[in-house]
């Protein structure tokens, strides 16, 4: 009595007995998810993380979902300015608000709040410029 072993990639490596079935079967093309980006089987029917259907999806619906992918990161962006701004003012009002003595930690602490606020607001400016012109 035989008992039939199913093939797995260590048995076939250790057998050597590959054959172009047994290479097709395993060989499984992996993609991105159009929607989440995150990465999924070409055979999937649905994406597992988001549960967008993959089967019915035409190129209006591609560029719905591109289009709403580029106004979240937009928004996401714009967040991040708008943080950047909140730290640049905030250290720009405390500092003259409070009338600090150069050499204090406080001064330092607000110089240091206007300085880094004021880089992350230019860089994400820059962000964002560049991902309107990477959208057309």
């Amino acid at each position: 009595m035989l008992i039939k072993m199913k093939k797995t990639p260590a048995r076939v490596f250790f057998l050597g007995k590959i054959t172009p079935q047994f290479l097709s079967e395993i060989n499984m093309a992996v993609i991105n998810c159009p929607n989440c980006k995150k990465k999924i089987s070409d055979k999937a029917k649905s994406c597992s993380h988001c549960n967008i259907e993959l089967q019915n999806l035409d190129e209006d619906k591609m560029n719905n979902i591109r289009q709403v992918n580029m106004i979240k990161q937009s928004q996401t962006i714009m967040t991040h300015s708008f943080i950047a701004m909140l730290l640049f003012c905030g250290g720009f009002l405390f500092m003259y608000w409070q009338d600090l003595q150069p050499g204090t930690w406080q001064y330092l602490s607000a110089i240091t709040c206007t300085v880094i606020g004021f880089i992350l607001y230019i860089v994400t400016r820059v962000r964002l410029i560049l991902l309107k012109r990477s959208s057309k």
